[in-house]
């Protein structure tokens, strides 16, 4: 079984999360990390921390996903953003000329950078041409009620139908996570098999979003899926390491702080 685990991700200019997050993750958890840039995604600090978004060329991403797949034949992949339909199709493309034990995608469906109808345009190329290629999906509750169609999820019942939904986009297994969005005190995952749904719970940690934690959990996933763990069991180990990571958190002079496990 490969010890590599692959990403095709975005980099993220303060490391908190994307690419730099994944590869990081991937190392702390035992596996070798490696990854393909998507597209560069940096801030203004003198404008609000606003986002600035520059995709990676078409070609230049099928070339190093050639380069990478050649040379260690991964057959498990993590894909966190992707960001324009151009990127998506050639993704696509590459996923289904290869065969994989495990396709984890975390539905990255809009970055503050794009215009709105370029990030409508990339969710419905991710709709149609990665979801029918997963076999896990982890949206958060935005993603989760953008792909299935539901004005909002507002309840563990909210998310177990959207998890449903999904999954009638292709996926095997869909977790749709509750994070700080979803009320209550605790942080609620739906884990949808296409049959049962398992429900996973831990303690919030604050009531504030923290940089870079769904990467962290798609990427664990990953790393454990890498192992050889089934899904679910990578899916409880990636909700411990996420939830140790936000109580572990390093803050900067962004107004955000980011998930970390180097005081673990």
């Amino acid at each position: 079984m490969s010890v590599v685990s692959y990403v095709i991700a975005g980099s993220e200019a303060t490391g908190g999360a994307g690419i730099q997050a994944d590869l990081r993750t991937f190392a702390q958890l035992g596996t070798y990390g490696v990854g393909t840039i998507t597209c560069i995604v940096s801030f203004e600090p003198k404008a609000g921390w606003g986002h600035r978004f520059v995709p990676v060329e078409a070609g230049v991403i099928a070339d190093q996903i050639e380069a990478a797949t050649v040379a260690h034949e991964p057959d498990v992949v993590k894909i966190g953003m992707l960001g324009t339909p151009a990127t998506i199709s050639t993704v696509a493309e590459a996923l289904a000329s290869r065969s994989w034990r495990h396709v984890v995608v975390d539905p990255v469906l809009i970055c503050k950078g794009q215009e709105p109808g370029a990030a409508l345009d990339t969710d419905n190329a991710l709709r149609a041409e990665i979801l029918p290629l997963a076999t896990v999906v982890t949206p958060n509750l935005f993603e989760a009620a953008t792909l299935a169609g539901m004005d909002e999820l507002t309840s563990v019942d909210d998310l177990a139908e959207a998890a449903r939904r999904i999954a009638d986009l292709g996926p095997k297994y869909v977790i749709v996570k509750g994070g700080v969005g979803l009320a209550g005190d605790e942080a609620v995952d739906v884990v949808f098999d296409g049959s049962d749904i398992t429900i996973l719970r831990a303690p919030k940690v604050g009531d504030e979003r923290v940089s870079g934690a769904g990467c962290v959990f798609a990427a664990a996933t990953t790393a454990e899926l890498t192992k050889g763990a089934d899904v679910l069991d990578a899916v409880r180990t990636a909700k411990e390491y996420t939830h140790r990571g936000i109580v572990g958190r390093i803050s900067s002079t962004a107004p955000f702080d980011a998930v970390w496990h180097g005081q673990q």
